[in-house]
């Protein structure tokens, strides 16, 4: 774990794990690092969560995901992994992604984003002319992990026109 989380060293670490494992799938790289990952049926509105307890790592999903919500939620997890442990011992729940109020939920999501949108996909396609409604289409994105992955670029040096912040209710709104 990194002493002073900022955007450079989250970059940095998603970085790490996505070489280390050779892909950007979640999954893939939950189990790559020795984490467990079990599906709940009795989650209602909970998305998932993340705990570490006996030199143990779990990653708990609701069963009623889609695929795609799924590679978020790991993807956020595993941001947990990286940076959280220490407070994950009562479990780090997740009702709402991109809630932007909480420095740790910020610094997850921020992961998740380094780890599912490669940096010369979203640039290729912001020189193109994409906006960034196009971007997340494009890149099959949710675009609220887009605008994350926008406001860390920015503070890693580039000059994005970020048009709105991301929607910390966005999960809110999706039934299981």
């Amino acid at each position: 774990m990194l002493d002073t989380i900022n955007s450079y060293g989250i970059y940095k670490a998603a970085d790490r794990v996505v070489r280390l494992s050779g892909t950007r799938s979640p999954k893939r790289i939950a189990h790559d690092l020795g984490i467990d990952i079990l599906y709940r049926n009795d989650f209602e509105d909970l998305l998932g969560m993340y705990t570490y307890k006996w030199k143990h790592r779990f990653i708990f999903l609701n069963d009623r995901l889609d695929d795609y919500m799924e590679q978020m939620v790991i993807a956020h997890e595993l941001g947990h992994d990286a940076f959280h442990r220490d407070i994950a011992g009562d479990g780090l729940k997740e009702f709402i992604l991109f809630r932007m109020k909480d420095n740790t939920e910020y610094v997850a999501n921020a992961f998740a984003a380094h780890v599912l949108l490669p940096d010369n996909e979203v640039l290729e396609l912001a020189r193109y002319g994409y906006d960034v409604v196009q971007i997340a289409s494009e890149l099959g994105s949710d675009i609220n992990l887009l605008l994350i992955k926008l406001q860390e670029l920015n503070k890693l040096g580039y000059h994005f026109n970020v048009p709105w912040s991301p929607d910390s209710k966005f999960f809110r709104k999706i039934k299981q």
